[in-house]
């Protein structure tokens, strides 16, 4: 089954436009233009299904010193050294529909969710002027909106990145390893079903806290003229170790995801985000 939906965000796309862990270099203070791509991706982790998703939207990025607004989120940069960068961001889940998961079908879709949360970035080595190995310990609530506002359990989910840059920002390229670990709440959310929704061929489970998948994940982006860059991504998710591997809602033991985009920057400013006021 595939489904074709317009989405409010894409944040595996949007964020291999950039990699997390840039060579420092002088970038504009703040970008406007537009932003668009398709991918191709399980309907929720774990599910038997997938769902192509298109996007086209305005997109604004800020480098301010301590408000931000980049792939990484939207947020607030608390401490920033050498060594370690500590912020507090946003970020976007997306929809998934029970009706066209037949595994979910009469249950309650699962709606739009909200991360919100501290995170660490830690630089761990520079390999070369143009790399950077780094890891990532972010801690988020999640709250769902549909209907409302709920909190929706945490997540948990260290990563390795390693990034690698063109000359003159030309091209990039970054990899990374890691995790996902949830709390009770969001692991219920996704794989839980009470009894009230169970069935012959969907029994009743009461999910618990502990690893949600591991995570394996491949992006870059290309410049293809001053204002224009074409970005990819491709993740591997593993589910074989996961906490609630029994759920009958975890139908794979692998997903995989994949998109393609285009952005074309319409205006920049002529101050840089990285110089001496700054």
């Amino acid at each position: 089954m595939r489904v074709t939906r317009t989405l409010l965000a894409l944040s595996p796309l949007f964020a291999a436009i950039a990699p997390a862990y840039a060579v420092e270099a002088a970038l504009p203070l703040w970008e406007a233009g537009i932003f668009g791509g398709t991918a191709v991706t399980p309907a929720y982790p774990g599910a038997g299904e997938r769902s192509t998703r298109t996007l086209a939207l305005p997109y604004l990025i800020y480098r301010g010193k301590v408000l931000r607004a980049d792939r990484s989120g939207v947020g607030a940069r608390l401490l920033d050294t050498e060594r370690l960068d500590f912020d507090i961001g946003f970020a976007l889940s997306l929809p998934a529909r029970s009706s066209d998961v037949p595994a979910r079908r009469g249950m309650p879709d699962l709606g739009t969710l909200l991360e919100f949360g501290p995170r660490l970035k830690i630089k761990l080595a520079e390999p070369t002027q143009h790399s950077r190995l780094g890891l990532e310990l972010p801690l988020r609530a999640v709250i769902e909106a549909r209907g409302g506002l709920r909190r929706q359990g945490a997540t948990f989910e260290p990563r390795l990145v390693y990034a690698l840059q063109g000359d003159r920002q030309a091209w990039h390229l970054d990899a990374s390893l890691g995790a996902v670990l949830g709390n009770g709440g969001i692991n219920d959310y996704l794989y839980g079903v009470s009894a009230a929704f169970a069935t012959p061929e969907r029994p009743a489970y009461a999910a618990k806290s502990g690893l949600m998948l591991t995570r394996l994940g491949l992006g870059g982006s290309y410049r293809l003229q001053r204002d224009w860059r074409v970005f990819a991504f491709l993740r591997y998710d593993n589910y074989t170790g996961a906490a609630n591997r029994a759920s009958p809602l975890l139908r794979q033991n692998s997903g995989t995801s994949a998109g393609i985009g285009l952005m074309w920057t319409w205006q920049r400013s002529d101050r840089q985000a990285r110089g001496p006021d700054d």
